[in-house]
């Protein structure tokens, strides 16, 4: 059959599904299905198959019965009739020698032959149940009477003749009447025999006949199962073979990714109804794709305007906290200057607003400086190093010198590994999270905090996890996650200073980096605050 092609479908919305026509063969209104098609060339293979199987056992029965026939009561009839013929011989013989001689012992084959054996009739009668020869039987019946008319016509008198006067009374007119009447019999008889032979080799040739025919059925049933055998092949070849061999050729084409290349709706209904279906996932998959391909294309936007707006936000920032830094600063001096001066001159509210307002312009002051380097992490690059990080917080301890020194703290650490960063950056980590710890310690012990680290499990070698562990004041586990979010403080201001930035910084430097920052469940006392760091590129 044609390969009808099937139109490229353009890109559509995702509710949209296309239909596809199911194959019709011989006009849109019948459908010649693969199965109605094999069921009829099967059907008459089968009837072309039986009719030589059924002509192959005729003729194969006939020649067997025909076969028994020659061989078998043909044979039969052949030997009993030259057994009936001798028996007669013997009698006109014996009867003849009895004549001649007056011997009575001369009678013994007469004697035989008159006591019994099968007749001509019943001979052919016998043979009509395998060849229907109505001819033999009349001849059989002929013979008989022929024998009969001997025996009672001749024979019989001639015995009682010779039993009663002698052999002497026996005339050559007796002699002579016997020979005639003998050879109406031996006439007889051979009529007989010869309609048998006749008859047997009429069988015979039949037989033969029946032979050549059957080696022509055996010839005709090899090429007709040759014939059928290449029907069928050349069948499920166009039918079954080359349709879906087609089909997984455009199947193919779609597998590899080419969504658009059309599957041709061919063969007969079965196929086509495969055909249709995997083109009609394959336009599904194509509006899908184009679907998928407008999300991505709208992500990407939507992802870059992001990107470009955080850029702003971080440049706003930045220049903010720049611009602000200069007006900020002639407000604190000229309010430090105006508490010295006017110190103690004005009423105690006049000196209370005053303190506030300079207390307003330092915590503003530190607001800033902790916005402009939340907004530097991963926005001014460093070079990233392996960073030894007993260095690092040797470097944060030292900026906390004097903090630990006021406290009265107490910094320890184990064995600290090198790690893949920013040096700078992990430097301020350490420091907020240690200068947090002495921060919130408790006033009832002496601050101490423990610096470890150990590999993380299951990483192959590549992350470290390190701990920072105090006996300070903790922080509840429902505010375990709150912590890290900028500007979140869980303290009055006036009972711990700070922005609410120290956290949330530490989590941006962290997640730089491309690791994770949480804190324990609390176990005892104190908090412990553990994060993830990337350790260094082995070549």
């Amino acid at each position: 059959m044609g390969r009808v092609s099937a139109p490229v479908v353009p890109p559509m919305d995702a509710d949209v599904r296309p239909v596809v026509p199911s194959l019709s063969v011989g006009g849109p209104r019948r459908r010649v299905t693969l199965r109605r098609r094999l069921a009829t060339l099967l059907v008459v293979a089968g009837v072309v198959l039986g009719l030589v199987l059924c002509a192959a056992g005729l003729v194969f029965n006939r020649l067997a019965d025909r076969q028994d026939a020659v061989t078998g009561d043909i044979f039969q009839a052949v030997e009993a009739t030259d057994a009936a013929l001798l028996n007669l011989v013997d009698a006109e013989t014996g009867l003849r020698g009895y004549a001649l001689t007056g011997d009575p012992a001369t009678l013994e084959p007469y004697e035989q032959a008159t006591s019994g054996g099968a007749s001509f009739e019943q001979i052919a009668r016998d043979l009509g149940s395998a060849v229907d020869d109505p001819e033999l039987v009349t001849l059989g019946r002929a013979t008989d009477q022929a024998a009969q008319d001997w025996f009672t016509g001749y024979a019989e008198p001639l015995r009682q003749q010779i039993a009663t006067s002698g052999p002497q009374s026996v005339t050559a007119q007796d002699v002579e009447r016997g020979k005639a009447s003998f050879d109406k019999v031996r006439a007889a008889t051979s009529a007989f025999s010869s309609e048998l032979r006749d008859l047997r080799t009429e069988v015979r040739d039949e037989m033969r006949s029946a032979t050549r025919q059957a080696s022509i059925l055996v010839g005709l049933l090899a090429l007709a199962a040759i014939a059928v055998g290449i029907v069928l092949w050349t069948a499920l070849r166009r039918w079954v073979v080359e349709p879906l061999d087609a089909l997984a050729i455009d199947a193919r084409e779609v597998a590899d990714g080419d969504l658009t290349h059309p599957v041709v709706l061919q063969g007969h209904a079965e196929i086509a109804d495969v055909a249709g279906a995997v083109e009609s996932m394959r336009t599904t998959l194509l509006a899908q794709v184009e679907e998928v391909r407008e999300s991505h294309a709208l992500l990407e936007q939507q992802t870059e305007e992001l990107r470009r707006s955080n850029r702003d936000l971080e440049q706003f920032a930045y220049v903010a906290s720049h611009d602000l830094q200069e007006p900020l600063r002639k407000v604190a001096s000229f309010t430090q200057l105006l508490q010295k001066r006017y110190g103690g001159q004005m009423d105690e509210r006049a000196d209370q607003y005053i303190a506030f307002a300079v207390d307003g312009a330092k915590r503003m002051q530190r607001l800033i400086q902790d916005l402009l380097g939340f907004s530097r992490v991963g926005r001014v690059g460093g070079e990233v190093t392996d960073v030894p990080l007993e260095d690092v917080l040797r470097e944060a301890l030292d900026n906390l010198s004097e903090r630990i020194e006021e406290a009265g703290a107490r910094v320890t650490h184990d064995e600290l590994p090198v790690v893949r960063g920013e040096e700078p950056l992990l430097v301020q980590l350490f420091q907020n999270l240690v200068g947090n710890a002495i921060k919130f310690a408790d006033p009832d012990r002496v601050p101490h905090v423990h610096v470890s680290a150990r590999p993380v499990p299951d990483s192959g070698g590549s992350q470290w996890e390190l701990r920072c562990r105090d006996n300070g004041i903790g922080i509840d586990a429902q505010y375990a996650e709150r912590v890290f979010v900028i500007f979140q403080r869980l303290h009055p201001k006036d009972v711990y200073e700070g922005t609410g930035i120290g956290l949330a910084l530490c989590k941006k430097i962290v997640e730089f980096h491309g690791g994770h920052i949480w804190i324990d469940p609390p176990e005892g006392e104190g908090t412990s605050i553990r994060w993830t760091l990337p350790a260094p590129v082995e070549d």
